[in-house]
């Protein structure tokens, strides 16, 4: 390249002998492009390529794999909600049925006799939990939402009640 003195010196225009080649070595220019041919062989079956087929079929390949993990770590999560859901329904159970005894005292004993046939039904309930698989769990949901929606969605509202209000008491508790 020319050579730009700085400090005010000689400078010189360059010059087509700055950007060509010398003329005493053996140069040869490349093939152009349109001229070029290059062969590729397709990936098959046992031929030692490890990538395993199409870009777009590794990609099926990993998509279902990392889908298949999202599934498996969701049905690890759901079963320990569902034993955690299990001990919840035992532990209303039992308060239930402690309310019993103070509702015969204080309201009579027919008030205390719906208060033992809830904790009954929130045993059976929690036994029923425990005892189904998740996709028993699953396939129960659905119908109950495609037999009476009305029921599903006010049963959504009132769970989300109260798990709203198990989360504020959670976070009242340890400002204290």
């Amino acid at each position: 390249m020319a050579d730009n003195n700085v400090s005010g010196g000689n400078t010189r225009p360059m010059t087509d002998a700055d950007i060509l080649p010398p003329t005493n070595t053996d140069f040869t220019p490349a093939v152009p492009m349109s001229e070029a041919t290059v062969e590729f062989e397709a990936a098959t079956e046992g031929t030692g390529n490890e990538t395993g087929g199409s870009p777009r079929q590794q990609l099926k390949d990993v998509g279902s794999k990392l889908t298949a993990q999202a599934s498996d770590k969701a049905l690890g999560f759901a079963e320990m909600g569902k034993e955690r859901a299990g001990g919840m329904l035992d532990q209303l159970a039992q308060m239930l049925t402690d309310a019993a005894g103070q509702v015969d005292g204080k309201l009579g004993a027919q008030y205390g006799q719906y208060a033992r046939s809830a904790a009954e039904q929130v045993q059976g309930l929690s036994s029923s939990v425990k005892d189904k698989d998740m996709e028993e769990l699953l396939d129960d949901a659905r119908t109950l939402v495609r037999k009476s929606p009305a029921v599903a969605i006010g049963a959504a509202a009132a769970i989300g009640f109260v798990v709203a209000r198990l989360f504020q008491s959670g976070l009242d508790a340890d400002k204290v």
